[in-house]
């Protein structure tokens, strides 16, 4: 039971930062843009480096002992792609101009970064159609956050440290989007308690989505114990490394090479990779 908390808590620490993105934007006299740049380029690069050489071997590790080889291999490539296939219908459903990951200039920030207060009275449709985007974007990143705290919850369940390292990716990736859920809001309100409450509560649904997710699980496919079998944890583990590969070469590459200038997306991205890599050899 312990293990399960801690998983808990790796999510719900991910799903916070949400709530960080939301204060940089407020705070922050000048937003570092290739601060967010290389972050999100770290971020995808632990991500992928996790999945190909940690998640997706352990699933297949998983699957072939129960099914043999290469019946086993099947299973685990069907759930990689199945993973890609789940959170690339999650995105199909949401309209392009509600997109959690929309990036946003210099002048959309300027008012955050300057602390001016706005008067969303003076243009109340326009200040209408704003609080409809940011409120859809939360909408939006609720839906994707269901299966990243999955990914983050079922990682850290089977190896706490590996969790951890998957929490802290994921949180860099929620940093830009609890902006990009924050702007908006606080463009049509003028309200920054508004504004930060949804960004938060829009984090929020990776460790709801993965403690419903894991009780659903043990309810229907946990043993005597409440374990899930090793076959089960095989196949979530392939579906896992599936949802992760897409996030990043679908949401953080882009965030991160429309942040950065030069290479700074490359850099985040071999930077990922390298600390994963080394703490991995060290955590042996």
């Amino acid at each position: 039971m312990r293990d399960v908390w801690i998983a808990f808590g790796l999510t719900l620490f991910a799903g916070l930062a949400t709530g960080i993105g939301s204060m940089i934007a407020f705070l922050a006299k000048r937003t570092d843009y290739r601060f967010l740049s290389v972050a999100t380029g770290f971020s995808a690069g632990v991500m992928l480096y996790i999945s190909f050489v940690e998640i997706f071997v352990k699933g297949n590790e998983a699957l072939v002992a129960r099914y043999g080889d290469p019946l086993g291999c099947w299973v685990n490539v069907a759930s990689f792609f199945g993973g890609m296939l789940l959170i690339g219908l999650i995105d199909s459903v949401i309209p392009s101009a509600e997109n959690p990951h929309e990036i946003h200039d210099e002048s959309e920030t300027r008012v955050l970064r300057e602390g001016g207060e706005l008067e969303p009275h003076d243009d109340p449709a326009h200040g209408k159609k704003l609080m409809r985007v940011g409120v859809f974007t939360a909408l939006a990143i609720t839906i994707h956050n269901f299966p990243e705290g999955l990914a983050t919850f079922l990682a850290a369940l089977q190896d706490p440290k590996l969790g951890a390292a998957i929490a802290i990716a994921v949180a860099l990736h929620n940093i830009p989007e609890g902006i990009s859920v924050s702007v908006p809001i606080y463009y049509a309100t003028g309200n920054r308690r508004k504004a930060f409450c949804y960004s938060l509560l829009s984090g929020l649904a990776e460790p709801v989505g993965a403690g419903v997710a894991y009780l659903v699980l043990r309810f229907f496919a946990g043993g005597e114990d409440g374990a899930l079998p090793p076959e089960i944890m095989g196949i979530l583990f392939g579906g896992v490394a599936g949802i992760m590969v897409y996030i990043s070469l679908d949401e953080l590459l882009p965030i991160s090479r429309a942040y950065g200038k030069g290479h700074d997306s490359l850099f985040g991205v071999v930077g990922g990779m390298l600390v994963m890599a080394l703490s991995l050899l060290l955590m042996r």
